[in-house]
């Protein structure tokens, strides 16, 4: 049996589409189809990762052979296939997409009910071909902007606890949230976008993949930052017995002036691990190295668990009082790397804010709750028809239904603009864009015509 190119673009779609090309009026020669975020748990999303999927998937184009593979799938799953229109492209258009693909600035943050994407035909033989791409395209742009937005509220959050407990808020904030996601997600693919998407935000991950995306996507050198850590079986492996041992060889080996390095203390007994393992018999040595140790108690209620880290900490190392008036620890502080999420990080901060304690002592470890909860409706993602031309007539079309105003579209030549009241749609009258608009045009029948570097994407939010 000859297998299948998993990278071929035409059957990058779902099986419905395959029969659309018939379904819509027969004089139909233009078709433009937006996306954007109907609502969800933000009214506001970070736009991210368009570019990386017209680079990996729609600029290579089809061939010959990807339409020859795909008319043998289709009709073997007992569906229909515009085998014509295809193959025009292919071989006529050189595998070019004939597309046109219009963008808000990657990395900007903007109000939900705001088209993100516009993508419109631009050869009449293919009006249907911009519908076809919705599953692939919509899937681009949902899963990393999805990410990108949950990492930048926790930066909000965060930035929000700093500005009022710590000295120098935007020196630590870069730092604050981890990402521990890439064994928790579904996918490579899922790791690299996703794990890059945070790294917009953030500078602090533990998801190699996201480095080579943003690397080879964005030009990013270096996009994120890691520092030695501990997991538990590097500490069960010297046996339970050995635990202080293990914590011993860990500072001796990585505790150097102004270094950090991470050690987990919930493999057996978090309390006796940082109240007497850490706290006094390592104590001096930690001290003596003139690093920063970061503990990482984990197991547990959250909120209860990290205060109760920052107070023994602060019982056994001492803490000093910054200029806003809350205790800073010495030479130590905590991460939390389990059940965390914005609300458990409020939670966290509030308490250690309610205690006197700096958001300066604390950060965060985020795995499945950053990289793989988020799901199209989070945002409620969605793409849609707005306009076409048919025996030479231009005309919105929308969809209205009367159970669901919610999922109410919109119609006619659409624009993003920003001006004195912010970001916005408007409907235009003609095919001229408006003086203001945000949108950017970034693929046009087979080339990319704009590429974002990595410092533009984290500049533009």
């Amino acid at each position: 049996m000859q297998p299948l190119n998993p990278r071929n673009l035409i059957l990058n779609t779902d099986s419905y589409k395959a029969s659309h090309f018939a379904q819509f009026p027969k004089g139909m020669t233009f078709g433009s189809w937006y996306i954007e975020s109907r609502g969800g748990e933000s009214n506001f999303v970070r736009f991210f990762g368009l570019q990386a999927f017209l680079m990996e998937y729609l600029a290579p184009g089809v061939s010959p052979q990807d339409v020859e593979e795909a008319q043998a799938v289709f009709q073997a799953h007992g569906l229909p296939f515009p085998y014509e229109g295809w193959m025009y492209i292919a071989r006529e258009l050189e595998g070019r997409l004939p597309i046109r693909i219009r963008a808000v600035p990657e990395g900007l943050v903007v109000p939900v009910h705001n088209p993100l994407v516009i993508i419109e035909s631009t050869d009449p033989k293919v009006p249907w071909l911009p519908g076809w791409l919705e599953t692939a395209l919509l899937r681009a742009v949902w899963y990393p902007t999805t990410v990108c937005t949950v990492s930048w509220e926790i930066r909000n959050l965060i930035r929000e606890y700093l500005e009022k407990t710590a000295d120098d808020p935007e020196a630590e904030l870069p730092f604050k949230l981890h990402d521990f996601g890439a064994r928790g997600v579904s996918s490579l693919e899922s790791a690299g976008l996703g794990g890059m998407a945070h790294l917009v935000n953030f500078q602090g991950t533990d998801t190699v993949t996201a480095l080579i995306y943003a690397r080879n996507y964005y030009g990013a050198q270096m996009a994120g930052y890691s520092i030695p850590a501990m997991e538990h079986s590097t500490v069960t492996s010297f046996g339970r017995e050995g635990e202080a041992q293990a914590y011993r060889q860990m500072i001796e080996t990585f505790g150097q002036p102004g270094a950090l390095f991470a050690m987990v203390v919930d493999s057996y007994n978090r309390e006796q691990a940082v109240g007497q393992i850490i706290g006094q018999e390592l104590r001096d040595l930690i001290v003596r190295s003139g690093a920063t140790a970061v503990i990482r108690p984990d197991s547990g209620d959250p909120p209860y668990v990290v205060l109760r880290t920052v107070q023994t900490l602060e019982a056994h190392f001492g803490a000093t009082l910054n200029r806003k008036g809350y205790k800073v620890l010495k030479g130590v502080r905590v991460i939390q790397g389990d059940g965390i999420n914005k609300h458990t990080i409020g939670k966290i901060l509030f308490l250690l804010e309610q205690w006197g304690y700096s958001a300066s002592n604390v950060a965060f470890g985020m795995g499945g709750a950053l990289l793989q909860h988020p799901h199209r409706d989070t945002q409620k993602f969605a793409q849609k028809l707005h306009l076409v031309t048919v025996d030479g007539q231009t005309y919105g079309v929308s969809k209205s239904p009367i159970d669901d105003h919610g999922k109410a579209s919109k119609k006619g030549r659409l624009d993003v603009i920003q001006d004195e009241r912010g970001i916005r749609t408007v409907e235009l009258e003609g095919p001229t864009p408006h003086p203001k608009s945000i949108l950017q045009t970034v693929f046009e029948n087979g080339a990319i015509l704009k590429r974002y570097t990595w410092e533009e994407v984290r500049a533009n939010g």
